[in-house]
């Protein structure tokens, strides 16, 4: 399961290139699973997932919406982009990490095994919000060290480095959403974590 907000699923076409990488590198045991169905990225792929533009973790939790969406995916793995409208919100790293807890709980009451791989968001620089770009970078600071704190042996949490080499002005068309060259880059960071947490299973 994909989940996140408008840059998992509007159209969120780096999940379609995650998924073609997967087939090319003959790593085919893999249904992706969401609520929400595939939009159009040019080819045809498994484009099932829960990116729901506009939402933010923090109301994700606070209204429980969560389990309905495992109740009908049933996922083992869940890889998750989400903050970015909590951050355009201004909502504190402490807020965001502490909706991102509530999520990890109820992915382990779906499923106590959950693999769950958690990106450090990719980096923004929107019109209208020139304090983005540090609280992106305070977010991704506390998710790391959010992460050492709720990994368990038997439902490991593992940070995916999405910010890192992500540039703005060449990989977004409005400094928040990728563009193609970004979506590219996206599937290859999700890519060797993703095929790590496939193979250990």
């Amino acid at each position: 399961m994909a989940l996140g907000d408008s840059i998992t699923g509007s159209p969120g076409c780096w999940r379609a290139y995650l998924w073609q990488k997967l087939q090319q590198a003959n790593v085919k045991n893999t249904d992706f699973v969401g609520t929400l169905p595939a939009q159009g990225c040019g080819f045809p792929y498994d484009g099932e997932n829960e990116g729901h533009g506009g939402y933010l973790a923090t109301n994700i939790a606070a209204q429980n919406l969560l389990p309905n969406w495992l109740s009908r995916t049933n996922p083992d793995i869940v890889i998750m982009h989400l903050g970015t409208n909590d951050v355009w919100n201004n909502k504190s790293p402490e807020q965001i990490t502490s909706a991102f807890t509530k999520l990890v709980q109820q992915m382990r009451a779906s499923k106590p095994t959950m693999s769950i791989l958690v990106a450090k968001i990719i980096p923004m620089n929107p019109a209208g919000c020139s304090q983005c770009g540090a609280r992106v970078v305070a977010l991704n600071r506390a998710i790391e060290d959010w992460v050492a704190g709720i990994s368990k042996e038997e439902s490991v949490v593992r940070v995916v480095d999405a910010w890192t080499g992500f540039d703005t002005r060449s990989m977004t068309g409005d400094g928040v959403h990728p563009n193609d060259v970004g979506n590219r880059r996206l599937a290859d960071v999700w890519f060797g974590p993703l095929v790590d947490v496939i193979r250990a299973m």
